[in-house]
């Protein structure tokens, strides 16, 4: 009977036993310091990559911190996981209903993201070597090929024309003076005025051919516009 009761005590006991304590004492100050650390040291050059090579039309500093905050915060996640095998399943089931609506904008944002956090998951990994020379390669990458200024860059042509003969006249004209040239829409209104959109590649820098145009005879307007839109193959 005292056994049976003895048995009884042991169990009621063991449910709730915590081995929180446990944890705590395995939990190494120095190594989340070291990680956190770095993560932050990464996610400050990712975020200084992102700032030289921004090439959108309005620049965002709160994306560049957060690109530093994911990469702390995956560093932070992955050390947890890889301590314990099930709080890793607990979490991977905890995120995988975490949905983010917010739109991006730039598809070389999404590049910098999965940066942020691949590096977050490599230190937190341990895996310290390879995340800085696989950072050191990337930005590297990004700092060349994302500021290789291109001297073929596109440009849009809009001219307001009066009269099919002058529009023959203009068009002989502007194919003349560029390498290469697509009609993108053509208005026509009222009183035979045309209004000409043309995708052309300069043979060089010079806008002077512009001047030019806009002294034609039937020629109202002529803009010349750059934009990074899709090139011409």
């Amino acid at each position: 009977m005292n056994q049976a009761n003895q048995i009884n005590q042991t169990n009621f006991s063991d449910i709730f036993k915590s081995n929180f304590l446990e944890k705590v004492t395995s939990f190494s100050i120095l190594d989340t310091i070291i990680a956190l650390g770095l993560a932050f040291a990464l996610g400050l050059f990712i975020y200084l990559v992102y700032k030289k090579t921004f090439k959108g039309v309005m620049y965002s500093s709160s994306f560049g911190v957060s690109l530093m905050a994911m990469t702390l915060i995956t560093t932070l996640i992955i050390m947890a996981i890889t301590s314990n095998v099930i709080l890793s399943l607990g979490m991977v089931g905890a995120l995988s209903i975490v949905r983010f609506r917010t739109a991006v904008k730039e598809p070389l944002d999404i590049a910098f993201l999965f940066w942020a956090i691949s590096g977050g998951i490599v230190l937190g990994a341990g895996l310290i070597p390879l995340a800085i020379f696989g950072s050191l390669f990337i930005g590297v990458v990004m700092l060349i090929f994302v500021n290789k200024k291109s001297v073929d860059n596109p440009y849009i042509l809009v001219v307001s024309i009066n009269g099919d003969e002058n529009e023959h006249r203009v068009m002989e004209y502007i194919i003349s003076k560029i390498k290469k040239h697509v009609v993108k829409s053509k208005t026509v209104s009222a009183g035979n005025n045309i209004e000409l959109s043309i995708e052309i590649k300069l043979k060089d820098m010079s806008t002077q051919f512009v001047n030019e145009i806009s002294s034609i005879d039937g020629v109202s307007n002529a803009v010349l516009v750059s934009y990074n839109g899709e090139y011409m193959s």
